[in-house]
């Protein structure tokens, strides 16, 4: 049986949460103001970044304090 893999956005790890970057990021796009976290199956994170990719959606922004980048595009 195939496992689903979740992809977890924790807002509160996101060094530029309350910046301009996160008013125009995916989670918030998709949250509203103040997000929290978001989590999406694989599947999912794959069609909000092909809907990113083609502008219809924000692109994700979250990095991490610990300097981890994550679907940022620019």
């Amino acid at each position: 049986m195939a496992r689903d893999i979740e992809v977890s956005i924790s807002c509160g790890d996101c060094v530029r949460r309350g910046t301009p970057d996160c008013a125009d990021c995916l989670v918030s796009y998709v949250l509203g103001e103040e997000p929290d976290s978001l989590t999406l199956t694989a599947e999912s994170a794959r069609l909000a970044d092909l809907i990113s990719a083609e502008g219809l959606v924000p692109s994700l922004k979250f990095v991490t304090l610990r300097g981890g980048r994550s679907g940022d595009r620019g």
